[in-house]
């Protein structure tokens, strides 16, 4: 299944995935731990564990690190 996902600011790309991939798959597919992002489908959250039902995806990163420009 090709899905599309759109990370939160930060671009889009399309994921090949297994017919019984999850939403924990798709999220590690695009380069994050499934603690640290999570999968949006329609505007709300979906459960890790259930099987990628849809062709676009939004994921949201939860947590996020950089500088504060502070010194």
């Amino acid at each position: 299944m090709d899905v599309t996902v759109e990370v939160v600011g930060e671009g889009v790309d399309e994921y090949s995935l297994a017919a019984d991939a999850t939403y924990d798959d798709l999220i590690r597919a695009a380069g994050y731990h499934p603690q640290e992002a999570s999968a949006l489908v329609d505007g709300s959250p979906v459960p890790g564990d259930r099987v990628v039902d849809a062709e676009e995806v939004r994921v949201l990163r939860l947590i996020k690190g950089g500088a504060t420009g502070r010194a």
